[in-house]
């Protein structure tokens, strides 16, 4: 095990730096907000390209075998690989997604859109998220290539597109696995490296974005026994749901285990109504927000459960608490009743990492050797594709090496220090599964 760190080494510093100039210096482009911005992840592709094919079996008479896929003219994926001698032990990298969110200038205090260096801060949008882990895993292959060490395990690192947005499909690593080009990785660990806080991140949450529109009968204020207040419905609805969804969806016992630092949450983040006046009671309104779901939980479960409480206040508005002596949600002389509709955008599944496989212990105790701990933590925040991974018999462990303060945030940036001890946890990786 010695002799592989030894052979591969630290972080060559400048290299590193040079290749993520190059790269943040196209993040304009790799914007990834549709119908405007469209990234386009073969700018990347090319800089990776022009440092790894000189080691390649096709151009350069190097070990690495490289497959360029694009499903959408421009917006290619990278799969590299380094092969090792026995057949079927293989451990992956991915996950370094090649797009990025959107940086407006002008609420920055630096040029989001070129790397700017402030001591160890590597400043410039992508640096977090995901950059900086496409520039330090293309080092990694880089090294394996120049040193060549012999290596029982296949060391596998895909580049993708499209990870910022999920609305598009088929462009990225959706297609790659529906297309059977990652099926080998399932005989070995794959790390998504696309978290951050060098920490190994055990669980994430699903995510299921919801509106409730609410309509009831507009009227002037002063006759609110003639309305159906559609912003008191929708208040008292909410309520009763949240209720039966923290009844029907408690605390679950596992989060313990995984170290979750809030349950499953069921909350409204945004109000709408048509506007008026102060003295109309408004006869419709909307409420959006969104449900964050523990991986212990199935997001279609809570969908069939929402709508199934929709559905029961409908039936009995009667039922449901109102504000007041005149306050109701059903005028039966005008045989007119309140009513209540939920709708659903796309989805996202939550996942648990398997804290039994050998996957997880190899990350655990590399991190705590380069680290100085090991923290492993869960969020209830989302990360789109991995939860579908799993569920294709892939051993997904996710780490990364950003900073989650900065994570889609203004003035973004990473250490470089951080960066430098992600490329030693990845060569211990790579020692331990030797062994």
């Amino acid at each position: 095990m010695a002799d592989i760190e030894e052979t591969l080494g630290e972080l060559n510093k400048d290299s590193f730096v040079t290749l993520l100039r190059k790269i943040i210096g196209e993040s304009k482009h790799l914007q990834n907000n549709p119908p405007e911005l469209i990234p386009e992840e073969d700018r990347v592709v090319k800089h990776v390209l022009d440092t790894l094919l000189p080691y390649s079996t096709t151009t350069g008479g190097g070990p690495l075998i490289v497959n360029h896929v694009a499903y959408f003219p421009g917006r290619g994926n990278l799969i590299v690989e380094y092969p090792g001698t026995e057949d079927g032990k293989i451990l992956s990298f991915v996950g370094m997604h090649m797009d990025v969110v959107t940086a407006n200038p002008n609420d920055w205090e630096f040029d989001p859109f070129s790397l700017s260096i402030d001591g160890d801060k590597l400043r410039g949008r992508g640096t977090t998220d995901c950059l900086g882990h496409v520039a330090l895993v293309t080092e990694l292959m880089k090294r394996l290539a120049e040193t060549k060490p012999k290596l029982k395990s296949t060391v596998v690192a895909v580049f993708i597109a499209s990870e910022e947005n999920s609305t598009i499909t088929g462009v990225g690593v959706d297609a790659l696995v529906k297309d059977g080009l990652l099926n080998k990785l399932k005989g070995g660990p794959l790390y998504w490296i696309d978290t951050a806080d060098k920490q190994p991140c055990i669980g994430t949450g699903g995510m299921i974005p919801w509106k409730i529109h609410v309509t009831g009968k507009l009227f002037h204020s002063g006759l609110a026994h003639k309305a159906i207040n559609a912003l008191e419905l929708a208040m008292e609805a909410l309520a009763e749901i949240q209720s039966r969804f923290y009844k029907d969806f408690p605390p679950h016992p596992k989060e313990k285990i995984y170290g979750f630092a809030t349950p499953s949450t069921m909350k409204p983040t945004q109000w709408s109504y048509p506007g008026g006046g102060i003295n109309q009671i408004p006869g419709e309104c909307t409420i959006a927000g969104d449900v964050r779901l523990t991986p212990f939980y199935n997001v279609a479960d809570v969908k069939n459960k929402l709508q199934e409480y929709v559905d029961d206040i409908n039936e009995n508005l009667e039922k449901l608490g109102t504000r007041g002596p005149v306050s109701k949600y059903a005028l039966p002389d005008e045989n007119m009743r309140g009513s209540l509709t939920v709708t659903f955008e796309e989805v996202m599944s939550g996942v648990a990492c398997n804290l039994e496989s050998r996957g997880f212990h190899v990350l655990c105790k590399a991190t705590e050797k380069v680290v100085g701990h090991v923290a492993p933590y869960s969020i209830t925040g989302s990360l789109p594709l991995i939860r579908e991974l799993q569920d294709e018999g892939f051993d997904v462990q996710t780490s990364g090496y950003g900073l989650m303060a900065t994570y889609h945030a203004k003035n973004e940036y990473c250490l470089l220090s951080d960066m430098c001890q992600g490329y030693r946890v990845f060569v211990s990786i790579i020692a331990q599964l030797e062994n």
